[in-house]
């Protein structure tokens, strides 16, 4: 890599590292968008910079190539010691951080001088400073490698906090669901000491978790009852409503709290399968006796519909059910009037609504893990959820008019 000094600025950055890089941050904005989110404050000086932050998880570096602009197309530095022992790890860290070995047990400031020609030529190089992860949160001394390199390509020095990933991937630990933030300060000489400059960061870093997450009351209060104790039972019995008279189906209200609490999903949508399941068991018996109970908001033709597969295909009939539109309530309804053995419609329910209802409660999960950094948004939310919904079942009625 010392070769670089002497090549052209314009060669170090061509068109290819630029497009690198915005994989990478795609990549990694992904990512994180499906643990949690990331939010950015701040940017870059135009120009190269050598970028310091603190560190408290290997996640630092996916929050940071998310972050950054590709322009700057971001170098990572890591130790060689680690990251590149091993050729798969070379190969990882290479490809997917665009990383470059840190020697730390000497040799290690030869190897920042060697991006000296790729920072003039624009590009940003990341270092940690504190030159391992911190174990508690607090922040360690600053080595002064990071700032001697800035110094020798004349750039400045960008202190960053991130805040998030000390939760998301803890030291030792397991990878949780959190919402990443990285601010972005402004630019420091790059005659900076070490004090100030880890001064600053620390000053970042605080006010970066300080800074409260802008949220909707709306949202709030769903939370706080998705995740009590009436969680379940309201799923449950909203979907056993729903398979014997109710309108609503259960999947509107996993629209409205799996986005709410992404955590929470999946015990809602199986709360709301067994509801599902024990109403859809009732209908068929108070059916086969006899006894019918309104069913809003539902056609002759569904009913004929239903009667029709359920003479060709018997129980096995209610997989049509997650995809014509027709309620559950009229395939419980119509099977006690067929005669459809109660085990037989309990195994064939059981798949047909389980694979609707859990793809449909983990599909809202996931839709509110990338809206994270927007749940202040939540209540406009809620009404295009309910103006879509009334929208579709006005379209499914008039359908099967």
């Amino acid at each position: 890599m010392s070769t670089l000094l002497n090549i052209p600025a314009r060669a170090v950055l061509p068109r290819r590292s630029r497009l690198g890089a915005a994989l990478r941050r795609g990549l990694w904005w992904g990512v994180l968008s499906l643990t949690g989110g990331v939010e950015r404050r701040g940017r870059l000086p135009r120009g190269g910079c050598v970028v310091v932050a603190n560190h408290s998880s290997h996640a630092d570096t996916a929050a940071l190539l998310a972050a950054l602009d590709a322009r700057h197309s971001p170098a990572i530095g890591a130790a060689a010691d680690y990251w590149f022992a091993s050729p798969w790890r070379r190969r990882i860290c290479r490809r997917l951080a665009s990383g470059f070995p840190v020697r730390r047990g000497g040799g290690g400031m030869e190897d920042l001088l060697t991006m000296a020609g790729e920072l003039r030529a624009g590009r940003a190089v990341v270092l940690f400073p504190e030159g391992t992860r911190a174990q508690d949160g607090a922040l360690g001394s600053f080595h002064r490698g990071a700032l001697v390199l800035a110094e020798e390509a004349g750039v400045p020095v960008v202190p960053v906090g991130i805040a998030g990933t000390d939760r998301l991937l803890p030291k030792h630990g397991r990878l949780r669901s959190a919402l990443v933030r990285v601010t972005i300060g402004e630019p420091l000489p790059s005659a900076v000491s070490p004090e100030e400059a880890r001064d600053a960061v620390v000053a970042l870093h605080a006010r970066t978790v300080a800074e409260p997450l802008r949220d909707s009351a709306t949202r709030r209060r769903i939370a706080a009852v998705v995740t009590s104790r009436w969680g379940v039972p309201l799923a449950f019995c909203w979907a056993f409503a729903e398979a014997l008279s109710w309108p609503l189906m259960p999947e509107l209200l996993l629209g409205a709290v799996c986005v709410a609490v992404p955590r929470a999903a999946l015990k809602m949508s199986l709360g709301a399968l067994a509801g599902s399941l024990a109403g859809g068991l009732l209908a068929l018996h108070l059916a086969s006796a006899g006894v019918h109970l309104p069913a809003p908001l539902t056609t002759d033709r569904m009913r004929a519909e239903v009667r029709h597969e359920l003479a060709l295909e018997g129980a096995s009939a209610v997989r049509h059910q997650p995809w014509n539109g027709i309620p559950f309530k009229v395939y419980g309804a119509e099977a006690g009037r067929a005669g459809v053995p109660a085990l037989d419609w309990l195994a064939a329910s059981a798949t047909a609504r389980g694979s609707r209802t859990l793809t449909v409660g983990l599909a809202f999960a996931g839709f509110g893990l990338l809206m994270r950094r927007h749940r202040r948004q939540y209540g406009r939310y809620l009404a295009l959820l309910g103006v879509g919904f009334a929208a579709g079942l006005a379209l499914i009625v008039h359908g099967w008019g």
